[in-house]
């Protein structure tokens, strides 16, 4: 059984940065493309970033491109999303997704999800 867990959520003052992670299990994880999707209120789910299986590749939003890094370490099957500079705008819930293949900014290419971590920023 696959399990995404998200942690490092919280609040934050615009300006500020934060950490999310991802822990994987239940997937032979160096095959998966993981990314990072975030969903405010009244709003769809939104690509935010991804990461090859060998952390060779990366893409982003250009709504976070410059101010967001993904990584993974493939030793921890983790994910990890560096967010510096946050804005207001960035204030939503953050998911993490596997896929083993497909359109990496889409998520409906992404078969696997953690249950999301709140990311607030102030003001």
């Amino acid at each position: 059984q696959v399990q995404l867990v998200e942690s490092g959520g919280g609040l934050v003052q615009a300006g500020g940065s934060l950490r999310l992670s991802c822990a994987a299990s239940g997937l032979t994880y160096s095959r998966y493309v993981m990314g990072w999707f975030r969903q405010a209120p009244g709003k769809e789910r939104e690509f935010v970033a991804a990461v090859s299986g060998g952390g060779s590749l990366t893409y982003y939003a250009d709504s976070v491109k410059g101010r967001f890094t993904i990584s993974r370490d493939n030793a921890k099957n983790t994910v990890y999303l560096q967010m510096n500079s946050l804005k207001f705008e960035d204030t939503a819930v953050y998911y993490c997704a596997a896929a083993s293949s497909g359109n990496r900014r889409r998520p409906n290419e992404y078969p696997y999800w953690g249950q999301g971590t709140q990311v607030t920023v102030s003001s």
